[in-house]
């Protein structure tokens, strides 16, 4: 079996349970009822892979064609919603500090999967010679959930102005296209999905931030 449906399987689905976490609580936050939670959730989840494969061509997308992904997500909004609707007081700071500093950890194991995996699928495609396409669709894959979220949400996307999420994704995508040049696919993904995971969880941790412009 290669590495990446032996290792990266379980790995995507960490990363589907901290997406659809991540959309759910924005949903928490906004007040919506179950199904905007829900749809704030799954779309979090899938909705990157589902922007690839519309890109490429991949007609259904694979979150249709592959249903384990919005399962997941689906089970991981329900419980989130049960466990909030019966124990209200979850959502108190001193709990949800706790539970971002995990999903923060999720989030970035998640972001790296899915950045490499994007890619991968656009090798697959037949678009390996096309650099910046597979990198922008590894890119999008990783991120686009959460675009689509933050949008859904009326909110500035988070990608746009926090912690330096889509550079790690940008970072370790251009590792693997590089990689690929010199070392079989398994270890460049896995090398590549390192790297997202470091530089988000440092990013995360340190607060880094890119430079922007102060105004009054």
């Amino acid at each position: 079996m290669e590495l990446h449906a032996s290792i990266f399987f379980p790995i995507e689905i960490i990363g589907t349970v901290a997406f659809a976490s991540s959309g759910a609580m924005v949903a928490v936050r906004k007040k919506l009822d179950l199904f905007g939670i829900i749809v704030l959730g799954v779309i979090t989840a899938v909705g990157g892979g589902m922007l690839r494969d519309l890109m490429i061509g991949n007609i259904p997308p694979n979150m249709f064609q592959n249903p384990v992904y919005v399962s997941t997500a689906f089970v991981t909004v329900l419980i989130l919603f049960l466990l909030f609707r019966r124990w209200p007081f979850l959502l108190e700071s001193r709990y949800m500090e706790t539970y971002e500093k995990i999903m923060n950890i999720l989030d970035a194991i998640g972001l790296g999967a899915f950045t490499v995996t994007g890619i991968e699928t656009g090798i697959d495609a037949g678009y390996g010679n096309y650099r910046f396409l597979v990198i922008f669709l590894g890119v999008i894959t990783g991120i686009g959930g959460g675009i689509l979220r933050d949008i859904m949400a009326g909110e500035t996307p988070f990608v746009l102005k926090k912690h330096i999420y889509a550079c790690a994704s940008i970072s370790g995508a251009c590792l693997y296209v590089f990689l690929l040049q010199f070392i079989h696919s398994d270890y460049a993904m896995l090398l590549s999905a390192l790297l997202v995971i470091a530089i988000r969880i440092l990013a995360s941790h340190f607060r880094w931030n890119l430079p922007g412009i102060k105004t009054d």
